[in-house]
């Protein structure tokens, strides 16, 4: 396999999740009422022990990354995207402990 595909796919696995936290974060904070700012929105969720559902969420992004790869026929790409999702599953796991 190709490493720069490879790395390639990481990155976009990566920016993926983050692009998708902001998503949920942005979204949750204009559906909670209050004017809050996505860093009050991931500070409360914090404190109130539910990052690790909102970074799961934002992973979902990741599937359509990975399904773009294997389409064009990118397979070290779509395995970087699914290192990437199991590296921020594991960190997830982490914050759940």
């Amino acid at each position: 396999m190709n490493k720069t595909q490879i790395l390639k796919g990481f990155v976009t696995g990566i920016l993926a999740n983050s692009l998708g936290l902001f998503i949920v974060g942005f979204a949750m904070s204009k559906s909670s009422g209050r004017n809050d700012g996505i860093m009050q929105v991931l500070e409360a969720a914090h404190s109130e022990n539910f990052l690790g559902k909102l970074i799961s969420l934002g992973a979902i992004l990741n599937l359509l990354c990975f399904f773009y790869f294997i389409k064009k026929r990118k397979d070290a790409g779509a395995a970087g995207v699914l290192v990437a999702t199991i590296i921020i599953a594991i960190i997830t796991f982490i914050i759940k402990l």
